[in-house]
């Protein structure tokens, strides 16, 4: 409708401009004519001049006609620019509507897809949740019975290890008793043996004390002044009854002497092969009395 509006006023201004050229020429309008031949005494430069004036009003007023048609143009160019930049952001806005409802109503279907898959999600968690807690609760039970086993098993292993440990304390106390009772036997055994051994050695030793006493008697010499005197001596034997050393103890100073020179004098007096006598003959104590 605009466009037909626009053509129709153009089309009535050619018209117009047309009208205004024909009147230009009627007898009624010409009177620049009819001046220019009531003055043609008058000088050609000034109908030159009024000519010009003319033609000049009438190039003035095509110029004007021609912007006038020219500003019509421009807006009617403008209008439909307008009307095409209307039309151009109508569909923009429509298609942007469209685009906007087609990504709401797939923003929905998303969401419902989303809703859909969070509800099989949900319901297939909750099956695996309860399928857990099954196998939870049966794995529970399970480790209830193996426990129970395994306590059972750990109370007859430690019944049994306690009777193992009572037989064994009581094989140990009576193997201990045995063994105390034994070593008691062994003990009075060694003792008997200990004393006639001790009793044999001190009946050898009171033997060779007596042998070597004679023998330092038989060595020794006497004098009145001797008579009921005595000295003790301390005599050391080597393994072979060898006299090493002879040290005088209490008793008479001349006896002392008298004994002393009988003992070296003898060199070699008994001693027993037993080991056990000499050991506690290699030094005797020998209390020495002159016999009259």
């Amino acid at each position: 409708m605009k466009a037909i509006a626009i053509h129709l006023a153009i089309a009535l201004i050619f018209l117009i401009s047309f009208e205004f050229d024909s009147d230009s020429d009627r007898p009624v309008e010409v009177a620049g004519e009819v001046e220019i031949v009531r003055a043609s005494a008058v000088d050609a430069s000034q109908v030159e001049a009024q000519a010009q004036r003319i033609r000049q009003r009438e190039e003035d007023a095509r110029r004007a006609e021609e912007e006038r048609v020219a500003e019509l143009e421009r807006r009617a160019q403008e209008a439909e620019q307008r009307r095409q930049q209307e039309q151009q952001q109508a569909q923009r806005e429509r298609e942007q509507r469209e685009q906007e409802q087609a990504e709401a109503e797939a923003r929905q279907q998303r969401i419902r897809e989303e809703a859909e898959q969070a509800e099989r999600e949900t319901e297939a968690a909750a099956e695996r949740r309860r399928q857990e807690e099954e196998a939870a609760e049966q794995r529970r039970q399970e480790e209830e019975q193996r426990r129970r086993e395994e306590e059972e098993r750990r109370r007859e292993e430690e019944e049994r290890q306690r009777q193992e440990q009572e037989r064994r304390e009581a094989e140990a106390r009576e193997r201990a008793e045995r063994e105390q009772q034994l070593e008691e036997e062994l003990a009075q055994e060694r003792a008997r043996r200990e004393q006639a051994r001790s009793q044999r050695v001190q009946t050898e030793v009171e033997r060779y004390q007596a042998l070597i006493r004679q023998a330092i008697q038989r060595n020794l010499i006497v004098d009145s002044s001797m008579r009921n005197q005595s000295c003790v001596l301390l005599i050391s034997l080597s393994r072979t009854g060898f006299v090493t050393n002879v040290q005088i103890g209490e008793g008479d100073r001349a006896v002392c002497e008298a004994g002393r020179a009988a003992a070296l004098r003898a060199g070699t007096l008994p001693v027993s092969e037993d080991p056990a006598v000499y050991e506690q003959m290699s030094q005797v104590r020998l209390r020495i009395e002159p016999e009259f």
